[in-house]
């Protein structure tokens, strides 16, 4: 039987920093930070009130392959240290396959986003301009299609509860500098190349995907938060691809396909989710871990 979820953590022996959409982040010492990813889930930038069954742990699992697989093409935030190591033993449960110890890195304001399918917000931009993010694409390109190769679109990150904004890359420039822009945008190309490469030896297709960067104390650039989880990312099963309609994926399209029927405005309280969509959605994260690394969560 799954647990029923951890929907916020309460770990008193360390000073709380931040509590995100989905990570509760406490200090360890000046230079770390432990990062405990929750069951909570958001959907359309509002957290729901009920808790997704091991999602946090899935999450976790998946960043924990990624990291180690792509850290040869950049360095990330792992410090190595065992988060039971340090919090107070009654806590132990709350960090137990779902927490990281990190280094407290700057982090930048741009989100990485890379795209290598007609998908989202990328297929909106793409009916009315026939570009995504100011870049221009071929005429004629279908729903889901592949492009001819993969774009660099960034994202300003908003504050809790806004929608990120797409920038241009010039606009990103201006943010944090030319020489670390373009960093940033060549080490993505290269992460999603290897990650989709991977990928389609398992069935799955990474259609998009993003990244988030900061700098250590050094003034590194390193991979931090999470990486191609289904929560950052869209996985289609390249078995029931097809151009033209939108793939099935394995992330949280059931709640917000029930969402989407709802008397709702899409602001908080946000509807309680029927128990058979909490499970769906539960069994749809498992199945992506079980896809990507070959091995599903431990008991």
């Amino acid at each position: 039987m799954a647990a029923p979820g951890l929907l916020q953590t309460s770990i008193k022996s360390l000073p709380l920093v931040y509590r995100g959409k989905v990570r509760d982040s406490y200090a360890v010492g000046d230079d770390k930070l432990l990062i405990i990813t929750t069951d909570r889930l958001s959907a359309f930038d509002v957290v729901m009130s009920q808790p997704i069954a091991d999602k946090g742990r899935v999450l976790s699992a998946l960043s924990d392959f990624w990291f180690e697989r792509l850290a040869p093409i950049v360095p990330n935030h792992l410090t190595g240290i065992a988060p039971e190591d340090v919090v107070a033993p009654d806590e132990v449960d709350q960090v137990h396959g779902r927490a990281v110890v990190a280094m407290k890195l700057k982090p930048l304001p741009v989100e990485a986003v890379v795209r290598g399918y007609l998908i989202g917000s990328g297929w909106k931009d793409y009916q009315s301009t026939g570009s995504v993010c100011g870049i221009e694409l071929p005429a004629g390109l279908q729903l889901a299609q592949q492009l001819p190769q993969p774009i660099f679109t960034p994202a300003e990150k908003a504050a809790l509860g806004q929608h990120d904004e797409n920038i241009s890359f010039e606009q990103m420039e201006q943010r944090i500098g030319r020489d670390l822009a373009w960093q940033m945008r060549e080490v993505s190309l290269q992460l999603y190349a290897e990650a989709a490469a991977y990928a389609a030896t398992r069935g799955i297709i990474i259609a998009d995907t993003k990244f988030e960067f900061g700098l250590d104390a050094q003034g590194q650039l390193r991979l931090m938060d999470e990486v191609l989880t289904a929560d950052s990312s869209r996985f289609w099963p390249a078995d029931s691809y097809r151009v033209g309609i939108s793939p099935p994926s394995f992330d949280k399209q059931f709640v917000r396909d029930w969402l989407e029927q709802q008397p709702w405005n899409k602001a908080p309280p946000p509807p309680k989710l029927p128990a058979d969509v909490i499970a769906r959605t539960a069994d749809k994260y498992r199945e992506a871990l079980l896809r990507i690394t070959g091995s599903g969560l431990p008991d």
